[in-house]
């Protein structure tokens, strides 16, 4: 019954590092879209989701996310 416990314990830490990675590979960006990205936050601001609606695949969260994380420690310096 042990090992069925630790074995159990090891697909449950494996599942959260593939999310981990699965989440964080989603936060990368292409070029395309990161100057989509700044194009549409030029003409609309911070509507995250019309801008989501231009990228497809993209959700409201992922794109603000990416943006506040890219933008807020540059205008700190």
């Amino acid at each position: 019954m042990g090992d069925l416990t630790q074995t159990t314990n090891d697909n449950i830490e494996e599942t959260k590092e593939e999310n981990k990675q699965e989440q964080d590979s989603k936060l990368e960006f292409s070029e395309d879209e990161v100057s989509l990205i700044a194009k549409m936050f030029r003409l609309v601001g911070e509507r995250w989701s019309l801008i989501a609606g231009r990228i497809p695949g993209r959700t409201a969260e992922e794109i603000e996310k990416y943006w506040t994380t890219k933008h807020s420690s540059s205008s700190e310096r």
